[in-house]
């Protein structure tokens, strides 16, 4: 772990709000340890990446990949006999310190899918998820069809007093200056800032979540039509709502 992402972490970086890292997760005292490949879960019905689409599923910091499954999202994908597969990728807090995280997402799952003739590959991301989902996209620009992020992390309070003080995304990013410590955040806030985020995330998150404010201010962002609210916090119910509410109104176009 480089000494960056050391000090982040003892200081409540990856913290979302004064709740600390353990409010991310819901516990208390935690340990980062050693990373390792990313869990895999592949949900198909005729071997691995037949659908010309691939939904790549990211969890929160520490949600299990069998979570989306027992949580009913792949569930809802199947009773709609959507044309699409899945794999579960275990991105973890652990992947996020370690700073390999997208390189990892791209070699365990989004360039063995384009080997095999995948044709649109799709990320959904809930909470820590949705922070490596967007910052996918910012990175590895063109290789990614659509984004579905739920309560996305953006990074700490500080990060959006900064972005709020400076007059919004687009004046911060224009502003800025990239740092050799920057975060997955603050290119994911410059991405969005600069105007030139392709493609567009959807946007889904709980009136209560805790961290709604930043949210919020990425929805000024996006047209309103990508902008989708539900009753509830920063939990599994109220992200089972937001997804459904997807699928109803047609947010993950799939065949291609």
């Amino acid at each position: 772990m480089n000494a960056t992402r050391r000090r982040v972490l003892r200081q409540g970086g990856l913290a979302l709000s004064s709740t600390g890292l353990a409010g991310l997760a819901g516990c208390g005292a935690w340990a980062v340890p050693q990373a390792g490949p990313m869990e895999l879960l592949h949900l198909d019905d005729s071997g691995p990446y037949a659908a010309p689409t691939l939904l790549v599923m990211l969890p929160g910091a520490y949600s299990a990949p069998q979570e989306f499954v027992d949580e009913g999202f792949v569930r809802a994908l199947r009773q709609r006999r959507m044309p699409v597969d899945v794999v579960i990728a275990g991105a973890r807090i652990e992947h996020y310190v370690e700073g390999r995280v997208l390189e990892r997402l791209r070699e365990q799952v989004i360039a063995p899918a384009r080997a095999r003739g995948v044709r649109s590959v799709w990320l959904l991301g809930i909470s820590l998820g949705g922070l490596f989902a967007l910052a996918y996209a910012a990175r590895h620009p063109g290789e990614i069809s659509g984004l579905i992020t739920l309560a996305p992390y953006l990074g700490r309070r500080t990060l959006y007093a900064e972005i709020v003080a400076a007059g919004g995304p687009a004046a911060w990013a224009r502003g800025r200056k990239a740092q050799a410590d920057d975060q997955l955040e603050h290119d994911v806030w410059t991405w969005l800032g600069s105007g030139s985020a392709t493609p567009l995330p959807t946007l889904g998150y709980g009136l209560e979540d805790r961290f709604a404010e930043s949210h919020r201010l990425l929805a000024s962002l996006l047209p309103a039509t990508q902008v989708i609210t539900a009753a509830g916090g920063h939990d599994w119910p109220a992200w089972r709502a937001l997804w459904l509410q997807c699928l109803e109104r047609h947010l993950l176009p799939v065949g291609g």
